[in-house]
């Protein structure tokens, strides 16, 4: 399986929230979601239930995009990836890794019943400052 580079996943693992980002009807939506990422799999994983807009909006086009940034006023320090990828519900097999996977990092979540989404990404862009300024880490799935 073709992987992200290393400075890609060390940085997916040291944030919780993503930026996702939907879209129906030519109205776009986003929302923000606690997340784990399965670096065997290369899968983001996050919880929604059914009944939000994200989810409604994801059934109907599976084609999603997000962010996760690095907060900070500094230029030198920014980072941030933005991806693109196919989201999914998790059942079977999968759906008790990701679970397992999940609960080890957000282990109040064992409190409720979750339904699991996944984000297998195709493509991201890294913006790495402290590489120099302007800096992109490029991955795509096919390459």
């Amino acid at each position: 399986m073709n992987l992200p580079e290393k400075r890609i996943i060390d940085f997916i693992h040291k944030h919780h929230i993503f930026t996702l980002a939907t879209a129906a009807n030519n109205i776009p939506y986003t929302c923000t979601c606690f997340y784990v990422f399965i670096d065997e799999l290369n899968l983001f994983v996050f919880t929604s239930d059914h009944g939000t807009r994200h989810v409604y909006e994801m059934l109907k086009q599976p084609l999603v995009s997000g962010a996760i940034a690095l907060e900070t006023t500094m230029i030198g320090k920014i980072q941030g990836i933005q991806f693109t990828g196919l989201s999914a519900e998790l059942e079977g097999d999968i759906y008790e890794t990701a679970l397992n996977a999940y609960l080890k990092k957000f282990p109040v979540a064992a409190f409720k019943k979750l339904v699991l989404w996944s984000i297998q990404p195709d493509f991201i862009k890294m913006t790495h400052n402290r590489l120099g300024f302007g800096t992109k880490l490029i991955w795509n799935h096919d390459s």
